[in-house]
């Protein structure tokens, strides 16, 4: 067996990555709300924060009762204790990867994490 796999994610609404490529250190999901539709539910996390990065379209989260505005190009760190809901804008559809990690978790960066060979 290999340690690593390739997938090609399609045009569905959802696709959760950790499933496919049997992630063990990150949750992580392609996410598509059509225009004028929103995640149906409000929600925080215990001890995971979020890495949201749009990769098209236009939406707002709401963020402890706080609109931001989201557009294709943005990214979005949000704690695990904030209140947090997704919405499309009505003449958008929104799409997003959202990276799930525990918070505090990270214990070092790639440039002390790798090992060089030649």
């Amino acid at each position: 067996m290999e340690n690593f796999k390739k997938i090609t994610v399609t045009d569905i609404p959802r696709t959760e990555l950790h499933d496919i490529l049997n992630l063990t250190g990150a949750e992580v999901s392609i996410n598509t709300l059509p225009a004028g539709t929103s995640v149906p539910f409000s929600h925080y996390h215990k001890s995971n924060e979020e890495i949201y990065g749009i990769l098209n379209g236009a939406g707002t989260a709401l963020l402890d009762g706080k609109n931001v505005k989201l557009a294709k190009g943005d990214w979005l760190r949000i704690s695990p204790s904030v209140h947090r809901q997704f919405f499309a804008e009505e003449n958008s559809d929104i799409t997003y990867i959202c990276i799930q990690v525990k918070e505090n978790s990270l214990g070092t960066f790639t440039a002390d994490d790798a090992e060089i060979i030649q």
